[in-house]
């Protein structure tokens, strides 16, 4: 290449470079103004992080709520249950959907085996006590728990009165407002140790008039079972014999207490209930003036006179004429109905204000009113209920939770009494705590089954448990369970111990069905004796008076793919 040639090449590669250089310099530009404006950005949201209003809410948030203020609160909330027709439908709404089909408790242990014990008679006896139907077990103690333990006070603490010598439990409730301090474990905060109540003792004199007294008392949590019970704690008396079971809902992470269920409704409720009056209000004002007069100036008044004169009376009844009554004016007296365009307000408008207390309360809106509105079609409603099942079936294994370990302090109360019904064993854990365990084979398990909140075809229902037999792979008494369940049956327990015998075996209402005589032989029996069935039918005209017939025998008779030999007893 010639020197010429040279000299022509290096000014263009120096014009390049100078070109790619200024296109670096432009972003580098671009890049930083994009950095200033994003550095800005950021320092504006966290500016408004600090601004008064959200300052205000985030140290009322921050820490738990004072005793103070949630007594108040659960005052509110009481108030509003009892006085808000919206609170009192929601509430009256969320128990019928937790506790309006009952539930069934069940243990798998009932003494009909060999070195079995009966559980199921001291669960039982515990739920048919009076006094426990009357604070938990029963069907009124349930509504009010759920409405205004839960719904009003945001938790329920359930102090469970033991007798020593023969392990009998009796709940009793403890007011919410009268625990005045949670005690938790030094070292670890979500273990509570005592629960410090305060209340008001009211006594009697021997001349019968009231006297008053605040009292202090501990009472030691379900769980905490050390294996030094001091009488005292902190200077206060603990009361061993009762311990508490705390159920709250709604607690924030790191809190002690719960938050009332209708809590954030409140303010809504409020809002729409003086949305009405408003209404009601405008109506009432609207409807003071129906008719409006016009008169030339000079004869104001004497117009004015005659409608303030008392109305006509009829002449036959001499009652007040106050519709349709006849207005005698002079011909230059105009008498025209007042327009109402523009003044009306819908009642409908406040809709939204009722959806924020159905939103709060976790139920559709339409339900709430009683009303289904422009959105009430068939799909809609079914379309809203499926969040509310939901939720509410979260409330029944809340319930669930409780309710077992309630039956397993039950359990082991019995356990530990000289009198009481079950025996076992009480060992230490590593953590000092106790343990008991039933002696023999016997199973604590506790079944709770509650009914489907989801209508669902019983056909369908009966139809998959007949399947689900034909597989074989079920006990008898299994399936029996299943239909009574599906057919909603109550008091499913007590008919299918009436379908077993003492060795835990499965009763056919009629005769044993096909493959019995195996069954037989492989429990050791003899084959031959389980008989070959009624080959005889009864009389028609002969009625069947045996009342005691178990109900799966009935089921039998519109389920032709059961195993049955023949749809009724055989005559003695």
């Amino acid at each position: 290449m010639s020197d010429a040639a040279v000299a022509e090449v290096a000014p263009s590669r120096e014009v390049d470079l100078h070109a790619e250089v200024e296109k670096l310099v432009t972003r580098l530009e671009q890049e930083a103004n994009q950095n200033e404006l994003l550095q800005e950005t950021v320092a504006d949201l966290q500016r408004a992080l600090y601004e008064p209003g959200w300052i205000r809410l985030t140290a009322s948030g921050e820490h738990e709520f004072s005793p103070e203020a949630m007594v108040q609160m659960r005052a509110i909330c009481r108030l509003y249950a009892i006085k808000s027709p919206l609170f009192r439908s929601a509430l009256n709404l969320r128990s019928s959907y937790v506790w309006g089909q009952g539930v069934e408790i069940t243990a798998r242990a009932n003494g009909r085996q060999d070195g079995q014990q009966d559980v199921q008679a001291v669960i039982r006896a515990f739920l048919d006590d009076p006094s426990n139907q009357r604070t938990l077990t029963g069907a009124g103690a349930r509504d009010q728990l759920e409405r205004y333990g839960l719904g009003c006070d945001g938790e329920v603490f359930f102090a469970l009165f033991t007798r020593p010598a023969t392990g009998r439990v009796q709940t009793r409730i403890l007011p919410a407002d009268e625990i005045a301090e949670i005690i938790c474990d030094p070292e670890d905060a979500d273990t509570p140790w005592y629960y410090r109540r305060r209340w008001t003792h009211v006594g009697r004199d021997a001349r019968g008039n009231a006297v008053r007294e605040t009292r202090e008392q501990l009472y030691p949590a379900i769980d905490y079972r050390p294996t030094s019970k001091p009488a005292t704690y902190a200077g206060r008396r603990v009361d061993w014999a009762a311990p508490v079971l705390h159920m709250p809902v709604n607690q924030p992470l790191g809190w002690q207490r719960g938050i009332p269920d209708t809590y954030p409704a409140v303010d809504w409720a409020k809002a729409y209930k003086e949305f009405l009056e408003d209404w009601a209000r405008l109506m009432r004002s609207l409807s003071r003036y129906a008719w409006k007069a016009s008169a030339p100036g000079g004869r104001n008044a004497a117009v004015r006179t005659r409608l303030a004169s008392p109305p006509s009376r009829d002449p036959a009844s001499g009652e007040v004429n106050h519709a349709g009554a006849t207005a005698v004016l002079p011909p230059d007296v105009q008498l025209e109905a007042v327009s109402k365009s523009g003044a009306t307000l819908d009642s409908d408008s406040g809709r939204p204000l009722a959806a924020m207390v159905a939103a709060a309360l976790g139920i559709p809106v339409t339900m709430l009113l009683g009303d289904p509105g422009i959105t009430g079609a068939r799909a809609t409603a079914e379309t809203l209920d499926d969040p509310t099942e939901r939720a509410m079936t979260q409330r029944r294994d809340l319930w669930a939770a409780v309710l077992h370990r309630v039956l397993r302090y039950v359990i082991a109360a019995s356990v530990l009494a000289p009198k009481g019904r079950l025996s076992g064993s009480v060992t230490v854990d590593d953590w000092g705590q106790q343990v008991v365990a039933l002696d023999g084979d016997t199973d604590p398990t506790i079944d709770i089954t509650w009914p489907r909140l989801d209508d669902v075809d019983m056909a369908k229902l009966v139809t998959a448990v007949v399947e689900a037999s034909s597989t074989q792979t079920l006990p008898p008494e299994v399936v029996a369970r299943q239909l009574l369940t599906a057919l909603g049956v109550r008091n499913v327990d007590k008919l299918i111990e009436q379908m077993v015998d003492a060795d835990g075996n499965f009763i056919w209402p009629n005769t044993p069905p096909l493959g019995s005589p195996a069954a037989a032989q492989r429990r050791g029996g003899d084959p031959a004796a389980t008989g070959p069935g009624p080959m005889v039918p009864d009389e028609p005209d002969e009625p069947n008076t045996d009342d005691d017939e178990p109900v799966v025998e009935q089921l039998a008779l519109n389920l032709p793919d059961l195993p049955r030999n023949s749809r009724r007893r055989r005559r003695a």
